[in-house]
């Protein structure tokens, strides 16, 4: 059975440098091994003495668990209904090993290594939280694993994907570099994004490169495998790409809240239409001034969330 490993250097200073990310401000930083052996890594805020269901957050392609640090604070530390919050780093992201085998590196395995976290933690029921890549492991869970889903919200993703966000996510990892100091890794963030996300703040924007880069060899890193841009390469962008329609039905049984971000170019407005319809019981936000995949920091998409979650059980 895998074994959970926590972090023994945690700090509980809440007043942490850029990029340091210890201390119980970013949560409890633990490592399990998964199907094949990789040490992989979740990021866990915990509620204490709470008996309510916990939330599985699940980040985008080349993103990771510090995505969800807001979240998992506002979750976890909420006077009224703390829940627990696990985010998952994949393989390959985050402080998680890099795979071998880039093959590897694809929704379906990922999915398994979610499974296995969840187990690891004791976990047989949660509350989804996928963003972007995270939504498509989510509905396979829900054909992989339906009993451990209690809810699901899908965050800027749906069984459509619209091949002018891929072609722009395809091009972004292309182009991973690293940046000498915090300054260059804001600005960079910025400049790639700032068209579609006029409604972020100076600390959203720096939040958004502290989840993104990590200090290495003197400078900052993305903190994903170089390796994760060769599945994508293989993606031709310029065909439809195969609707996820059976695996968003594996969610049928379940609350859905479906979040798009107003500036989206991977979730289309017709295809959050064609979700409601589907799921006559799903429900939907529109988060104004952001694009994919909104930030899930903010506090009216929190507090609508935190809304849904409370359907769930």
């Amino acid at each position: 059975m895998a074994q959970l490993q926590t972090e023994s250097d945690q700090e509980t200073d809440d007043l942490a440098e850029p990029g340091s990310f210890t201390g119980e401000y970013f949560g409890q930083v633990n490592h399990f091994r998964s199907q094949d052996g990789l040490k992989l890594a979740v990021r866990t805020f915990r509620a204490a003495q709470s008996s309510r269901l916990p939330l599985l957050c699940l980040p985008g392609l080349s993103r990771n668990s510090r995505d969800f640090i807001a979240l998992g604070r506002y979750f976890s530390q909420n006077l009224s209904e703390p829940r627990t919050v696990i985010a998952l780093d994949y393989r390959g992201r985050g402080l998680s090993d890099n795979d071998p085998n880039w093959r590897n590196y694809k929704p379906v395995v990922e999915a398994h290594d979610a499974i296995i976290a969840a187990a690891v933690h004791g976990i047989e029921r949660a509350i989804l939280v996928g963003t972007s890549r995270g939504g498509i492991i989510s509905m396979l869970l829900g054909a992989l694993r339906p009993g451990l889903i209690a809810g699901a919200v899908l965050n800027d993703i749906g069984p459509v994907i619209e091949g002018t966000g891929l072609a722009r996510i395809k091009n972004y990892l292309s182009g991973r570099r690293p940046v000498a100091n915090w300054d260059e890794a804001v600005a960079l963030i910025r400049d790639t994004a700032e068209n579609r996300f006029p409604a972020l703040s100076e600390d959203d924007w720096l939040a958004q490169a502290e989840a993104y880069f990590a200090e290495e060899g003197g400078g900052l890193v993305p903190q994903f495998d170089p390796a994760l841009v060769k599945p994508i390469a293989a993606v031709d962008v310029t065909e439809r790409i195969p609707p996820l329609w059976p695996q968003f039905a594996s969610l049928g049984a379940v609350p859905v809240l479906a979040i798009r971000g107003a500036n989206s170019d991977l979730l289309s407005e017709q295809t959050l239409k064609q979700m409601h319809e589907r799921h006559p019981q799903m429900e939907s936000l529109v988060v104004e001034g952001q694009g994919h995949a909104p930030l899930l920091r903010d506090a009216a998409t929190l507090d609508r969330m935190f809304a849904f979650v409370k359907r769930c059980g």
